[in-house]
């Protein structure tokens, strides 16, 4: 699993890597068992003309590929608030791919019976 935190047009901010890692261990818990490669890259950039500011987040692997982004006046809340929108379409994709697997084998049991 490759995880990048990149900040653009800003300097590194160590506390900020911190809390951005502690935050990811949900989306790299949750792929673990996901195959490999995997790639996370977590985007801070700063808005020099207003005070809202960009996070943004992608996630690919061969069963995802997903982004998030927010605006906001709060690096660690826009963060939070990415972290939580990417994890809840995560679980509502695998749940979709799980759904739809128990269906296609239900749908070729009710075709023998017929």
């Amino acid at each position: 699993m490759h995880k990048r935190i990149t900040f653009k047009g800003m300097d590194h901010s160590k506390p900020l890597e911190d809390y951005a890692n502690e935050q990811l261990e949900r989306i790299v818990h949750f792929l673990k068992h996901d195959r490999t490669p995997i790639n996370i890259d977590l985007f801070f950039e700063p808005s020099r003309v207003h005070a809202h500011h960009k996070v943004e987040l992608r996630v690919n692997s061969p069963s995802y590929n997903k982004i998030s982004s927010y605006e906001g006046t709060d690096f660690y809340h826009t963060l939070d608030r990415v972290i939580d929108v990417m994890y809840h379409e995560l679980r509502e994709e695998k749940k979709r791919h799980v759904d739809e697997k128990k269906m296609r084998g239900r749908h070729d049991d009710f075709k023998r019976q017929r």
